[in-house]
């Protein structure tokens, strides 16, 4: 059946099939619900433990329940989809991040649109510039992270890298700090860090998944790692009147 919107217009993710890898966590929730107000057939995936974290969407989407990095789980839940939106978690010291990102590579569907959420630590090239502030304190964080057997940011690193080395229709959506409240609207976005928009470093939670999910029909962002800030933020609006 085509999915219709409430002023009768046909909504854009009708017809198509996507896929939320981490659907569980916070941003991965944002993620469903856009996804579904978009007028997708959604299915996720998160672990086993995380599955009650969904019960408020019912029986609205198909739950694939494992490690993201599981191989055998991605296969099954990217089967048949358009579009894969995958959080990039890089829990543990077992490279679960890059895992996740290589099984996704490796098994979504030839043409399918592929977007993957990370934090700006993650460099595209040269061209992205760090204060030597975030540089030691992303050192620091990252280093007692794995001490503590945590996270492992470089692993994030480790998965953009392969992302990036890869020929699939791509974005990476590098991610400021993040808040909960009302949206905002569209995040504001430029191919690098550094650039004085972003230098607010705040973007709400719910409008960087929309971001994401809106990528996936923004052919302008295909093989773009787009750095965002909320649209509303100080250094966003300082430089509203500069070219998109």
């Amino acid at each position: 059946m085509e999915s219709i919107g409430v002023d009768g217009a046909r909504r854009p993710g009708a017809g198509r099939k996507l896929c939320i890898v981490g659907a569980s966590g916070k941003l991965g929730r944002y993620l469903v619900q856009h996804a579904l107000d978009r007028g997708y057939q959604v299915v996720g995936v998160c672990r086993e433990r995380s599955v009650h974290k969904l019960a408020d969407f019912g029986g609205r989407i198909r739950v694939f329940a494992g490690p993201t990095d599981d191989r055998a789980v991605i296969a099954r839940a990217v089967d048949g989809c358009d579009a894969v939106l995958t959080v990039l978690v890089p829990w543990g010291v077992n490279n679960y991040a890059s895992g996740t990102a290589q099984a996704v590579l490796d098994h979504a569907r030839p043409g399918a649109r592929l977007v993957f959420s990370c934090g700006w630590h993650v460099a595209r090239d040269e061209k992205d510039v760090y204060p030597r502030t975030f540089r030691m304190y992303a050192a620091v964080f990252g280093w007692l992270a794995r001490l503590a057997r945590v996270v492992d940011v470089d692993d994030q690193v480790e998965a953009g890298r392969r992302i990036f080395a890869s020929d699939t229709d791509w974005t990476v959506v590098r991610g400021s700090d993040l808040e909960e409240g009302e949206s905002q609207g569209l995040p504001v976005w430029s191919r690098h860090v550094g650039d004085p928009v972003l230098s607010s470093n705040l973007t709400r939670r719910v409008d960087y998944a929309r971001f994401m999910v809106e990528a996936v029909d923004n052919d302008v962002l295909i093989r773009e790692a787009p750095a965002i800030v909320g649209r509303l933020t100080p250094s966003a609006l300082a430089h509203a009147d500069r070219p998109a």
